[in-house]
């Protein structure tokens, strides 16, 4: 029994079953596939359950969200910290250098000195000492914006430009800059 639709179209009823069949096989093969990835995902999902109920698992989540909110305060405390610290360090005296001279011909030995001590906005003193046979004589001068008041010697001028510098230098070495803020 031959249908009249097959016979105008021209197909063969075999070549039609042999299709369908492949198209079941190839449905076959794929719902295989999907029901390994389903078993898969249950094995994990029954893993992940293991030992725990509902609310078991809702207390892990609710422990792990408190100690999220813990790591964030902790955070902001830290952060606080830094910036304190930060406020400290621009006042600390990070900027030193020394120039060792001799101030009296008859003094050998370079036992005077210039001491330059400054911040990181170039604020601090500069400290001379000067060593003779009879004594060692201490004079200090106040640096405001890597500048003094009062007039300075040659070896404190090297001492200043040497400390304004030194830190620069080192800057640039560790690769940062002179103030980040």
């Amino acid at each position: 029994m031959e249908s009249q639709i097959l016979q105008f179209i021209g197909i063969d009823p075999g070549i039609i079953f042999i299709v369908l069949i492949l198209i079941i096989l190839l449905l076959f093969i794929y719902i295989m596939k999907i029901s390994f990835k389903m078993t898969r995902f249950l094995n994990k999902y029954k893993q992940f359950m293991r030992g725990k109920d509902g609310i078991s698992l809702e207390k892990s989540f609710l422990r792990s969200f408190a100690e999220l909110d813990m790591l964030v305060e902790s955070s902001k405390n830290h952060m606080e910290e830094i910036r304190k610290i930060k406020e400290i360090q621009n006042k600390t005296l990070v900027k030193t250098a020394i120039v060792k001279y001799d101030a009296f011909k008859e003094v050998g030995g370079k036992l005077s000195f210039a001491l330059a001590m400054l911040d990181q906005e170039n604020n601090g003193f500069v400290i001379n000492a000067i060593h003779n046979r009879d004594g060692c004589y201490t004079y200090i001068k106040e640096i405001v914006k890597g500048e003094s008041y009062i007039i300075l010697g040659e070896e404190e001028k090297e001492a200043l430009r040497q400390a304004v510098n030194s830190y620069a230098e080192m800057q640039n070495a560790y690769g940062g800059s002179e103030r980040q803020q």
